[in-house]
């Protein structure tokens, strides 16, 4: 099988990040990456969606490393809490989203985060403490402390 190439819309784990062009097999890109709208068709005239991806990525990254490394320390000295209805066992109603932990975490550091930046471990469904990892910018990495708190 041939392979295809396609321009990334958001980042995929072992693929690439927003904005990059990359080459899969076909049958990737057409039952996976396209009808999810994780990437598109690679064309001539993509060159300009590729640019504005680009620059959007950028613009959400903290581009100074200084800062972003003030920003690391401040994530690994915090906590975020998170309060989600539970039951009797601490098992919650739902599940901990990385969308739930970049607005926690948001409130917690005055920094905003997309959902794409954190990776939670595993799917956290009980109450109690777990560690997420943030990634500040393309370079930085944070662990950030994050505490689940059921409420009946």
């Amino acid at each position: 099988m041939p392979n295809r190439k396609v321009i990334l819309n958001q980042e995929v784990d072992g693929l690439g990040a927003a904005g990059d062009i990359v080459e899969v097999r076909a049958g990737y890109a057409r039952n996976l990456l396209l009808p999810r709208s994780w990437a598109s068709a690679w064309t001539a005239g993509a060159e300009k969606h590729v640019n504005a991806l680009r620059k959007a990525r950028q613009a959400k990254q903290i581009a100074d490393h200084d800062e972003a490394v003030k920003v690391k320390a401040q994530l690994e000295s915090s906590s975020a809490r998170i309060e989600l209805k539970s039951g009797k066992n601490g098992r919650l109603f739902g599940a901990v989203t990385p969308a739930l932990v970049a607005e926690a975490l948001h409130t917690a550091t005055g920094h905003d985060f997309d959902r794409r930046q954190v990776a939670l471990p595993a799917h956290v469904k009980t109450s109690g403490s777990y560690t997420a990892t943030v990634r500040v910018n393309d370079e930085i990495t944070a662990n950030a402390k994050f505490e689940v708190i059921g409420k009946a």
